[in-house]
């Protein structure tokens, strides 16, 4: 969300510097319609990449990166993001609904963990097998059981590299479970923290409260 919001603000704030620049430069240089929207589009271009670089930095502080770290886990996202889109492609090619469905639980959990990583870089230390050899050998595993699957002879020597294909991506998943489960552990130990310091202040601030019937009963005894 918070690369979202970025992109949104610097180009809200790159447009109206684009129309009144070529404004400005029709109007006050008397350039021409064209030339003066090419220039306007170059101020724009570089105002977009000015502001991404102070978001970037404000990102880098943020997370307490340095910026070759930073600049190298977005080369690998934007790996990652390629093999993604490989990975997406291939999974809605198989006709078993068994493989579809886990084959897009694949997907799934290496969407989830992209986003996570996408949305805190620094957690990409959490689960850099992921980055390094788990999302290649999903995408790989995965082009050469659609490549098989979609083969017209169905001799025993293809039905048995295709069951041992299955049973790989299978294993395949649970490793990638894994890794959603290790960029997450930090998030749940905070949690747990944060839940069991609610619990004791909610403790400590708790009183003993007394029933109506209670207070009638005390009144009575003592005379009232």
């Amino acid at each position: 969300m918070l690369h979202v919001a970025y992109f949104i603000i610097r180009h809200l704030i790159s447009f109206p510097l684009f129309i009144t620049s070529w404004i400005s430069l029709q109007l006050g240089a008397n350039l021409n319609f064209f030339i003066a929207g090419l220039i306007s589009a170059g101020v724009y271009a570089l105002s977009v990449n000015v502001i991404k670089s102070v978001q970037s930095r404000l990102i880098i502080k943020k997370y307490n990166m340095t910026l070759p770290e930073y600049k190298h886990v977005q080369q690998q996202l934007k790996e990652a993001k390629l093999k993604l889109n490989k990975l997406n492609g291939y999974f809605i090619k198989v006709r078993s609904i068994r493989a579809f469905k886990q084959l897009f639980e694949m997907n799934r959990l290496a969407k989830r963990i992209f986003q996570i990583v996408r949305t805190n870089p620094k957690k990409f230390y959490h689960v850099e097998p992921f980055f390094y050899a788990h999302l290649e050998t999903a995408v790989e595993l995965t082009e050469k059981y659609t490549l098989l699957v979609s083969q017209p002879v169905k001799a025993p020597a293809v039905q048995i590299a295709l069951q041992d294909t299955r049973e790989t991506l299978l294993e395949l998943n649970q490793v990638m479970e894994n890794d959603l489960h290790q960029v997450l552990a930090s998030d749940i130990e905070h949690l747990k923290m944060e839940l069991d310091f609610a619990k004791i202040s909610i403790a400590k601030h708790e009183k003993p409260l007394m029933l109506k019937g209670d207070l009638s009963h005390d009144g009575k005894s003592n005379g009232f």
